[in-house]
């Protein structure tokens, strides 16, 4: 396992090597798990009625659960060539008036879908950049939503935004609105990696808006980088990095760059730049290395915090939890999406709006809910998720809690994947004990590859259907 060409990395006090034969094994296509099932299980013949009557039972169980809401805003001013997000292109910001017009037609039809006594304790704002509108239209789309659901004085208000085209006068809207979570964009500070990616985006001015929140009183400033970029290096990005601990923010999220050509064919211009496999390690090692000698928590998968951050007490407490904004501290809420592609995660269902903006638009002028597919959460699948999460969130899984919520024997139910399991513990991702399962050092890293082993559909025979995932690196 280990390897002269590969540096020690030390991840909570455990020190972490791995050999070309290893990462190579590893690093294979996986599920991101902000659901389960996962995507490619859900069916487009579950619909607006399916999805309504999950609305109703939600409001009608003996403890209903607290609401998070999603809105998305697809528009883009230009294509990040990177980018696999579901996004409009246009530099004409009329176009954004039809779609809010639509958007407060499904926010009031939501809206009269849950129940007035459910508090809405998280709202996020995603896109495509959210800032695309003008600080007008922010505000008025901001006090639809006020009076369509209620929400809680304390609730956690963020939003992505792109530091290329936000201005001051959206931040100081936004806070005075209420949001006080802030999400960045960067990606990277390299000269050759923005302009070959299309994404020119200066550090000063980075910096300037940065400090500018940070003065407004936004609570929590996170910045998100990817790697595995074109023409990046270990070396080029630990610049970015040095950037990054100079401007202190309070989270970090280091995504690994999804090179899917298939999906995305604008992901093709650059493929013969890409870092192969070793590099991109090597580039994930240094943020590794970096970000924790400066102080941040390596939370797992992608993400950092500041240990006094409350994703890291959530983590030592094991209430984090993770959906499809990525890691959060307010577990049980119930997740409703809203506008575009935007995807609801209830207790017993997902659903997912249409993708493009003909579909959306569509459905809504003909009066019909937007909702595109779907799927049914069974008992197992349950079980399961709440499995995925505990190795995602809190890389421990103590058996007797499993057992007690779901009234299984944890051995028995899970033999084939603790089978499994015994593989990766010989190669150093997990310790396998009596009573836990925990998740090492070099299983952060690879923890997508972990959390699969217990999931049930990814071993069927996949038919006529594809599976396609980014792989774990």
């Amino acid at each position: 396992m280990h390897t002269n060409s590969q540096p020690e990395l030390f991840i909570e006090g455990e020190s972490v090597r791995i050999s070309p034969e290893l990462l190579g094994k590893y690093n294979q296509p996986a599920p991101r798990y902000t659901s389960y099932p996962t995507a490619p299980e859900w069916d487009d013949s579950f619909g607006e009625a399916e999805l309504r009557e999950a609305f109703q039972q939600a409001n009608g169980r003996r403890t209903p659960a607290p609401v998070s809401l999603y809105f998305h805003i697809p528009f883009c001013e230009s294509l990040c060539l990177y980018c696999g997000c579901n996004v409009v292109i246009n530099k004409k910001h009329e176009g954004a008036v039809s779609y809010l017009e639509h958007l407060k037609r499904e926010i009031e039809w939501v809206g009269a879908e849950v129940s007035s006594d459910r508090s809405v304790e998280q709202i996020h704002w995603g896109g495509g950049t959210p800032t695309y509108l003008s600080p007008d239209q922010i505000e008025t789309t901001f006090e639809q939503i006020e009076s369509r659901f209620s929400i809680s004085k304390t609730a956690e208000i963020g939003v992505e935004v792109d530091p290329r085209v936000t201005t001051t006068d959206h931040l100081r809207t936004m806070r005075r609105l209420g949001f006080n979570r802030i999400s960045m964009g960067i990606q990277d500070f390299d000269p050759l990696v923005q302009k070959t990616v299309n994404r020119v985006q200066s550090f000063e001015d980075t910096r300037a808006l940065l400090g500018f929140s940070r003065g407004l009183g936004f609570e929590s400033i996170n910045v998100d980088l990817i790697y595995g970029l074109p023409h990046q290096t270990s070396d080029s990005f630990s610049g970015t990095l040095d950037k990054i601990i100079d401007v202190e923010p309070d989270r970090v999220a280091v995504f690994s760059y999804a090179h899917v050509p298939w999906m995305k064919k604008q992901q093709g211009s650059f493929a013969k730049h890409l870092p192969d496999g070793a590099e991109k390690f090597r580039i994930f090692s240094r943020a590794i290395e970096k970000l924790t000698a400066a102080g941040y928590r390596y939370i797992g998968m992608d993400h950092f915090a500041r240990p006094d951050d409350e994703i890291c007490r959530a983590q030592d407490e094991r209430t984090l939890h993770r959906n499809f904004q990525g890691y959060t501290t307010r577990r049980g809420c119930e997740l409703y999406g809203i506008g575009v592609s935007s995807i609801s995660g209830l207790d017993d269902v997902y659903a997912q709006n249409w993708r493009d903006l003909p579909g959306y638009y569509g459905a809504i002028d003909s009066g019909r809910w937007p909702t595109m597919r779907g799927v049914r959460v069974s008992a197992e699948d349950k079980l399961r998720r709440s499995v995925i999460n505990r190795i995602l969130c809190h890389c421990v899984v103590v058996k007797s809690e499993v057992e007690e919520e779901f009234g299984v024997e944890f051995d028995e139910f899970f033999a084939p994947e603790l089978h499994r399991l015994t593989e990766m513990e010989r190669d150093g991702l997990v310790n396998l004990e009596k009573d836990r399962i925990d998740v090492a050092g070099l299983g952060r890293i690879f923890i997508r590859n972990v959390a699969m082993a217990f999931d049930a559909y990814v071993a069927q025979p996949r038919g006529e259907r594809t599976r396609k995932f980014s792989t774990t690196l």
